[in-house]
Formats: C-alpha cells, structure tokens, sequence
C-alpha cells in the first residue's frame, strides 16, 4: 500500500496513479454504456422482437459463465493492468467491426451477437483484473472512499454515455462504434501509464485447486455470500432497465435521444449519491443500510414499471441508481477488505460473475418475461420480487444484516 494513513477525496484525486485508473475505468464504462444504447435499439429495430432484446444480454453472460475461473486466474497470475490494457484493445477492434458493418449497411443481427459475445468475453477478463487493481493503488484506510470516487467517475460515464450513443445514432447508425473504438484505445493508452506502489506478482501455472479456490472462498465465508447472493437475485429480478428500448418507443412514445435520456438517469442518482458517500463514508450498521437500499431500488422498479410520464420515469430511474450505489460501495468495500490480495482476482472473478448474471440475465429473464405478459407487468413483477429477496435475505444472512463498519 502507498500509506497506512487515510486519504481524503481531494488527496485521492491528486494521486497520479489512481487518477489514470479512474479515467482509464471511466473510458471503459462510457464505451460500454454507449454499446449498451447502440446495440439495445438497432436490435429492437432491426427485430421489433422483446425476445431477441433479452438475447443480447444472454449473449453478454454467456462468456462470463463460461470463463469465469480462467478470468480470475488471470488477474491473480498476471500484471493485472496488462490484462486490463489487452481487454480494452480487444474491445475496440470489436467496435471496429461493428462500425463498419453499420457504416456499409451489412450488419446482421447475428453479427451483432457475435460481437456482443467477443465484448463479454473482454470484459470477463476485464472486471476481476479492475477489482484486484484498485486496492494496491489507494493508501490503507482509503477503499471506501476511493470506491465512491471510482463509482461516481464511472457514473460520469454512464450519464454522458447513453445521451452521446443516442444522439449518435439518431445521427447514423455507426457512428456510436466509432466513438467507441476510439474511447477504447483512450482507455488502453491511459491503462498502461498507471503505476503500482508494489511490482505486480508472477505466479507459477495453475492447478484445478487454484483455480476454484475463489468459490471455497466466498462459500466459507457468509457475509460475502450472501453480499454477492443478494445482488444476484435482487437485480435479477429487478432488470426494468432492460426493457427501456420498450418503454421508450411503445410507451413513453421517445426515440433514441430520449433511450439514452432514460439510461442515464440511474447513473445521474448514482452520480449524486456518490457525491455524498465520498465526503461522508457510512460507519455504522453497513450491513442494515445495503438491505434498505435494495428494497427503496425494488420500490423505485415499480413505479418506473408503472410510469407514464417520461419526467416520472426519469425521477424513479434516479432514485434507483442512487440506492444501488449504496449497496454497490458496501458489497465492494466489504470483498476486497475479506479478500487477502493474492485471492483478489479470482473472488473478484465469482462476484462478477454474480453480477454479470444478476444484470444481464436479468435482462434475458426481463425480455422473455415481456414477451410472455407484456413489459409492464414484468416490470412491475421484477420490482415486487427484488424486496421480497431483500427481506428474505434478511432473514437467511443474520451476520451480513449485523456488519457494523467496513474499514
């Protein structure tokens, strides 16, 4: 660690190294979100199919399901900033060839489904590596805090994301690709100027025991657990936001721009409640204050699902980021703090895979549930069933509801 001694948010952010992280984690997320908005409605349009809109996320978790020891393995033995770099290189000659096919006009479905997979395939090996970093960047005592800065940077990102990828739709449909690809090669040039306070660790070849040790891990230890367990399940249901290329043409009666508006509005709430969690960390009852805010995120779910009015609906979009940004700064906090380092990359790689699963099978389960009932009331079903795992969860994890304090 760089210091034993608690750093602010303005010391924090004069950190040269974790500055880059931020801007190089930012670029990442912004490309993302822009991918998100591009790919989610020329799939809707080119379809009209709620079931082919699930798909894509399915298409997205598939490679995690699949890779995901590997890609834990990979964080622990290797630089893990060269994993990240090598990562974001990949991603950006996949948005390559999405903007070439969109800018040529032969971009099929199924290519943008083999593309989607080539991302997730990239960001599989990606998130752990970005977990496992930010611990070995930040002074001792700082993880929350810089968690929080790291969140609302990213929330940046996913504000301005969606709104540019939307707007750059609305103007041709490859231009958004191209933005990507360019935001990707940023990120990766920003990757490689970070420096660590330690040299990066080569470990020798794997064995099927090292590779599985981060299940045993999270299995022994239930706090973790069950922190994990809870954003699988809850967000699992609650994926409203997958349905919102749905809401925005057939019920709210938008079109990209105002796609891109909806996306956004989490992250503006997140990005808000960042900004409190970085001057006031939560120092008491952490375990009760991430189960309150996945119940007020399920609430928010349902009056999104029953909304209307696009001010509404962009009102509860908000408050949903903003509760999810709670529960994300304390899950995060609360892993890597119970994860020696040498372990980081593959618990980080079971926890992403966790939520790979709660966010982009959420968005299979959402589009499949709305091909079946409708979006509404899928909608309305995934915001009832995320308190009720809440309160359930509650109950079955007694020591994750009891965590005093974090750091």
């Amino acid at each position: 660690m760089s210091s034993m001694i608690p750093a602010g948010s303005g010391a924090l952010l004069k950190h040269r190294s974790f500055l880059l992280f931020l801007l190089s984690r930012s670029s990442s997320r912004f490309a993302s979100q822009v991918a998100a908005v591009a790919i989610g409605w020329q799939v809707y349009d080119l379809t009209g199919s709620a079931f082919d809109l699930g798909m894509v996320g399915l298409v997205q978790f598939l490679p995690t399901a699949l890779l995901v020891f590997a890609a834990g393995h990979a964080a622990d033995r290797y630089e893990r900033k060269r994993v990240m770099q090598l990562c974001q290189l990949a991603q950006a000659l996949t948005a390559i060839f999405l903007a070439w096919g969109a800018y040529t006009g032969t971009l099929t479905v199924l290519q943008i489904f083999i593309a989607t997979g080539v991302l997730g395939t990239a960001t599989a090996f990606e998130s752990p590596a970005v977990a496992a970093l930010l611990p070995l960047i930040v002074p001792q005592g700082s993880l929350q805090r810089a968690t929080a800065l790291s969140s609302g940077a990213a929330q940046i990102a996913t504000i301005t994301g969606p709104a540019i990828g939307g707007l750059a739709y609305a103007v041709a449909p490859s231009m958004p690709y191209g933005i990507m690809a360019v935001i990707w090669l940023l990120g990766a040039i920003l990757t490689g100027w970070i420096r660590l306070s330690q040299p990066a660790l080569v470990r020798d070849a794997a064995t099927p025991a090292d590779l599985f040790a981060g299940v045993r891990f999270v299995r022994k230890n239930p706090a973790i657990l069950g922190t994990i367990s809870l954003d699988l399940f809850a967000v699992l249901l609650g994926g409203a936001t997958a349905l919102l290329p749905i809401y925005a043409r057939d019920i709210l009666q938008t079109g990209p721009l105002g796609l891109g508006i909806l996306r956004a509005a989490p992250a503006v709430g997140a990005l808000l409640m960042t900004a409190v969690l970085a001057r006031h960390t939560i120092d008491s009852r952490v375990g009760l204050r991430m189960f309150q805010a996945v119940i007020v995120f399920g609430a928010a779910t349902v009056v999104f699902a029953l909304s209307h009015w696009m001010w509404l609906s962009v009102l509860a979009l908000a408050i949903l980021g903003a509760a999810d940004i709670v529960s994300v700064v304390i899950r995060f906090s609360l892993v890597q703090l119970a994860t020696p380092d040498e372990m980081r990359g593959r618990v980080g790689a079971v926890n992403f895979l966790f939520i790979n699963a709660s966010n982009q099978l959420g968005q299979f389960e959402s589009g499949v549930t709305a091909a079946l009932f409708g979006a509404m009331p899928a909608a309305v079903l995934g915001g009832l069933g995320t308190i009720a795992i809440a309160l359930l969860w509650m109950k079955l994890f007694p020591t994750l509801r009891d965590v005093e304090r974090l750091e």
